[in-house]
């Protein structure tokens, strides 16, 4: 078996494992890899897709820390074929909620950050492969009360990632290598749909970047939307996508539409609800998973076709329900699993996404990111390990990989 497919590397999200210290994350990934690599990929490397706070990307660059790492994935017949370089620091905090966006890109520490898990991943890398880090949407709608305030953000942001692209073109001058930044729309993000990415992208990335990559490359207009569309890409996270109603037709034709590429599929559900009677019985089971840690918004398609859309769980179950509803709630519920009891998931949409994937590949990297264990019934509930496991060899029969 083997995890560099003709699909793509596949692989899982380390943001799973704990430890905001390099210390301590080296530890979790020491204890947990070996285990998953022995079962899914015993004869040939495996891929990681490696979640590095702030703190801990600090103290990877210093002392020997980036070479004892490299050191043990060569022992160990592994590589980092992506970062995961949302979560600034704080993932694994009894509250994260809305910070999970902070700092945002309109920061110059939000810049710095990035622009260092580019520099690990250069090191990481294997050589002949393209790597690339995911982001957040630009920051969280909500941060600003007016629509001016939230547009001088967007705008802070834009200029950011701008930089982060020219360093990007830079870099592959010097080195020869095509990295890329994934910018992953989620639900209230500032980008909160994949609609809202493409129009950001053509209406104010690509007009912005064409002069500052003119004046920097003297690159003209043709040239200089070759390399934006090279290093500025879609992290397709279909768990978002389906909570917000976009994992259809449109979504690749606009895709081939403007030419911007995917950086990685995320491979990952979200939790599906349909409201049958009685509908308080199902809001009982809802309850529980209106927990403190993270935002869990839900997009709900009403009885008579209207869309509602909430910032959390407690509030849509606070505003209630009607018989007919369907709700889509971003939960990253167990990929290999269609339904828990009388709750379902959305995966007739993730496997939407890897049949069409499966027929023209379109990215190098599928990462599956699970990260919410508790939804499953007590009967299967496993190991850490052997959770992974499980989500692994569902791609693989999903792709027909023995």
């Amino acid at each position: 078996m083997e995890v560099k497919t003709k699909y793509g590397n596949l692989t899982y999200c380390s943001n799973i494992h704990p430890g905001e210290s390099w210390k301590d994350h080296f530890l979790e990934l020491k204890t947990y890899l070996p285990k998953i690599k022995s079962q899914i990929s015993p004869d040939h490397p495996f891929a990681i897709g490696l979640r590095l706070s702030d703190e801990a990307s600090l103290s990877l660059m210093e002392a020997d820390h980036l070479s004892e790492w490299k050191e043990w994935l060569q022992k160990e017949s592994m590589y980092v074929i992506s970062i995961n370089g949302f979560p600034f620091g704080g993932f694994h905090s009894d509250v994260v909620k809305e910070n999970v966006y902070k700092p945002d890109w309109s920061t110059q520490t939000r810049y710095e950050y990035t622009k260092r898990l580019f520099s690990i991943l250069h090191e990481l890398l294997p050589e002949g492969e393209e790597g690339g880090v995911s982001t957040p949407p630009l920051s969280y709608f909500y941060f600003d009360s007016n629509q001016i305030d939230s547009n001088q953000r967007k705008e802070k942001c834009t200029q950011n990632i701008i930089q982060t692209l020219v360093d990007l073109i830079r870099f592959k001058m010097e080195f020869g290598r095509v990295l890329h930044l994934d910018l992953e729309p989620e639900p209230d993000g500032l980008i909160g749909t994949f609609s809202n990415f493409i129009q950001w992208y053509e209406d104010q990335l690509i007009p912005q970047a064409f002069t500052i990559l003119n004046s920097e490359f003297g690159f003209q207009k043709n040239n200089a939307i070759i390399q934006i569309k090279e290093h500025i890409r879609l992290c397709l996270d279909v768990c978002h996508l389906a909570v917000t109603h976009e994992i259809n037709e449109l979504l690749l034709t606009e895709l081939k539409r403007t030419g911007i590429k995917v950086g990685r599929i995320q491979v990952s559900s979200a939790l599906k609800v349909k409201f049958t009677e009685p509908t308080e019985s199902i809001l009982e089971v809802l309850r529980p998973f209106d927990e403190k840690k993270y935002l869990h918004q839900v997009v709900a398609i009403q009885n008579d076709g209207s869309k509602i859309s909430y910032r959390d769980l407690g509030e849509a179950i606070a505003n209630g329900v009607s018989i007919g509803d369907e709700w889509r709630i971003h939960f990253h519920v167990p990929i290999f699993l269609e339904s828990y009891g009388s709750l379902f998931s959305t995966q007739e949409e993730l496997s939407y996404v890897l049949e069409e994937h499966k027929k023209f590949p379109f990215t190098n990297i599928l990462e599956i990111e699970t990260y919410t264990w508790n939804v499953l019934p007590e009967s299967l509930q496993m190991s850490m390990e052997s959770s992974i496991i499980r989500e692994i060899d569902w791609v693989k029969k999903t792709f027909g990989i023995s």
